[in-house]
């Protein structure tokens, strides 16, 4: 057992070509860790933070480009029901954890409350300063209870999110990513800094620590995560050996309907 082999193209700067290619063999890598996930039953949680248009979403789709939706699913929660906000602070995001075979990426977590609850004053100062308190200690007894539990923080300058927010506004595809709350996070730069620090010193545990991903390259941050995140987890090849198809069985005097009797969309591209 062991980590999977780099490639010689690391500390080098990646031609379009040569990132297809790396792209491409970094996907088969996270096919052999899924099924050594389901194999051995593990448990993974992965946690995709950051500053809005840092990337997180590219890096969690393309990870999951080539997975198998039953063993590795994203949790994008949307903003908390009235009920839930009555709840235990992390009991919305518990029956989202991995059962025994998944891995499960949060496309942003509880830290909300460290980050954009701060920042917007949607939290009491009594809430925040309680999930400092037990949020190290909720992860800690998720790695106990047998969980691996890995923590991304895409890192990006002010100038590159400016780029990329001047981007969305004019792409129609991408305008609806902008929200309202984005735009406010641009004007609150500097806070949203000082929750980021406040919430390391707290949170960047032994047993969970945060890595951060240079994310103003972005298919230089996707790379690195997927690599960075296979070496998380040792694992073993379980490639099938080449497989030979048997004979189709001819069913002996079975008519198939005619294909009248069928409703096909319609043909609009030939």
């Amino acid at each position: 057992m062991g980590k999977h082999k780099s490639s010689n193209l690391e500390h080098k700067k990646l031609s379009k070509k040569e990132y297809e290619k790396e792209y491409e063999r970094l996907q088969i890598e996270l096919v052999k860790l899924q099924e050594w996930i389901k194999l051995k039953g593990l448990k993974v949680v992965v946690l995709f933070e950051g500053r809005d248009a840092a990337g997180k979403g590219g890096t969690i789709k393309r990870i999951l480009d080539k997975l198998n939706p039953r063993v590795c699913r994203v949790v994008a929660l949307g903003t908390p029901t009235e009920k839930e906000k009555t709840q235990w602070y992390f009991q919305r995001y518990v029956p989202h954890l991995p059962a025994a075979g998944e891995m499960v990426l949060f496309d942003r977590s509880w830290y909300n409350r460290a980050g954009v609850e701060k920042v917007m004053n949607f939290c009491t100062d009594e809430e925040y300063n309680e999930f400092m308190r037990s949020c190290p200690e909720f992860e800690r007894m998720l790695v106990r209870s047998g969980i691996t539990l890995i923590k991304y923080w895409f890192s990006v300058s002010d100038e590159e999110q400016e780029k990329r927010f001047q981007k969305r506004i004019l792409d129609p595809i991408r305008r609806w990513k902008l929200s309202p709350m984005d735009l406010e996070s641009r004007a609150r730069w500097i806070d949203y800094s000082k929750a980021k620090d406040e919430m390391f010193k707290y949170t960047d545990i032994k047993q969970a620590p945060w890595f951060v991903v240079e994310a103003d390259d972005k298919k230089c941050a996707r790379l690195n995560t997927i690599h960075h995140l296979l070496s998380m987890i040792p694992y073993e090849d379980l490639t099938p050996k080449s497989i030979t198809l048997p004979p189709r069985i001819e069913g002996e005097g079975y008519i198939r309907p005619p294909f009248e009797d069928q409703t096909f969309i319609p043909q609009i591209y030939k």
